[in-house]
């Protein structure tokens, strides 16, 4: 197993911790218990941390990484697609499912966003219900709603 190394970022939506290694990004994800920012960031990581920091500013829109995710093929085909989803659009769980060309996969399709190792870089924060509503956002509600509104188009106040 190789060994990966981590880090913290302080964020306005709780800190996230970064992990991988030379051979990619494997996991990002926000904690909601408060943990000191990491001060010397392992080179590996530094530009993931530094990229992070550019789209919280509102300096960045694409990240442009290498990542590792672990997970299934079809987990990594479900988050190969939520890459696709332009800065500040949004799509639903059921057009996602339709791209990836089986209608009644959702379940499946929903399932793998869900586990999406890579917050914000893999946006799974994109897709939505059907009927526009905020559903099944691993990180919470709120979290899912603040992404949207930051990415949203300058001059929107809020988006819901």
């Amino acid at each position: 197993m190789d060994h990966l190394e981590y880090c913290f970022l302080k964020t306005p939506i709780g800190t996230a911790k970064i992990i991988g290694n030379d051979k990619g990004i494997s996991e990002i994800t926000v904690l909601d218990k408060d943990v000191q920012g990491t001060e010397v960031v392992p080179e590996s990581l530094r530009n993931c941390f530094n990229q992070l920091s550019e789209y919280f500013n509102g300096d960045r829109q694409i990240f442009s990484l290498k990542l590792n995710p672990k997970g299934t093929d079809f987990q990594k085909k479900v988050w190969d697609e939520l890459l696709l989803i332009p800065f500040g659009k949004r799509t639903t769980y059921m057009k996602q499912t339709l791209k990836l060309g089986n209608e009644k996969a959702i379940r499946a399709v929903a399932s793998a966003n869900g586990k999406n190792p890579l917050w914000i870089v893999v946006p799974c924060h994109r897709v939505v219900g059907t009927d526009g509503s905020l559903t099944g956002y691993a990180g919470g509600i709120w979290r899912k709603k603040w992404l949207l509104e930051h990415e949203s188009p300058s001059g929107q106040t809020s988006l819901f």
